[in-house]
């Protein structure tokens, strides 16, 4: 079983906890893990790009001048591809970039990143997880305890309202749950805050 430190919100550790080997001592499997993170990044883009064509920009309606007799190249609209000011060819249109990946790989490349980052001695698991109210400070003193100072995504098992408004105006600090987390998030930053309960939720939903 996969060893993980436990900590108090002061940064103190207290103790540890049993993980799954499956889950964060599993083989790191590369490939599939760039496939499902060049998917998540694929899927985010809004493919909203676009260019006019010849037809669709306004004027040149009419032949720029006669097609023999003047010496210079035959044009048939100001409004052609070679002109300024004229439409672009073969430019982006608008389109979806989304591709489906299936459960089975997701699985595999959250298992592959999350151990990538345990034998990196880059995840810690609090305790308890918890803020009284919504304050920056609590989060800014948990990290300060953990000395941390890289970019850091902080996991509660569900949707803690407190804990994201406390941590989400800390520069560099993600905060999300379990229903949301992805291999591209866990890659992207440098360590990884685990409540217990997620812990407990990830082995869960990953098992």
């Amino acid at each position: 079983m996969a060893t993980l430190a436990l900590y108090n919100m002061e940064g103190a550790k207290t103790g540890s906890m049993e993980a799954s080997d499956a889950i964060f001592a599993a083989e790191v499997n590369e490939a599939v893990l760039h496939q499902v993170v060049v998917n998540y990044l694929a899927n985010q883009r809004q493919g909203t790009q676009s260019t006019k064509t010849r037809t669709e920009v306004r004027g040149g309606g009419i032949k720029p001048w006669r097609q023999k007799g003047t010496g210079r190249a035959r044009q048939g609209s100001i409004r052609a591809p070679q002109w300024v000011g004229g439409g672009v060819a073969l430019g982006p249109k608008p389109r979806s970039y989304r591709f489906s990946i299936n459960r089975k790989m997701k699985k595999l490349a959250m298992k592959s990143a999350l151990s990538a980052k345990y034998a990196a001695y880059e995840v810690y698991v609090i305790e308890d997880l918890t803020v009284d109210e919504i304050k920056t400070a609590k989060i800014a003193a948990l990290l300060k305890g953990l000395e941390i100072d890289k970019k850091a995504l902080i996991v509660t098992a569900e949707a803690d309202e407190k804990v994201y408004k406390s941590a989400r105006n800390i520069k560099g600090v993600t905060p999300t749950h379990v229903g949301t987390l992805n291999s591209y998030d866990v890659l992207n930053n440098n360590v990884i805050i685990l409540s217990k309960d997620a812990v407990a939720k990830i082995e869960e939903v990953l098992g």
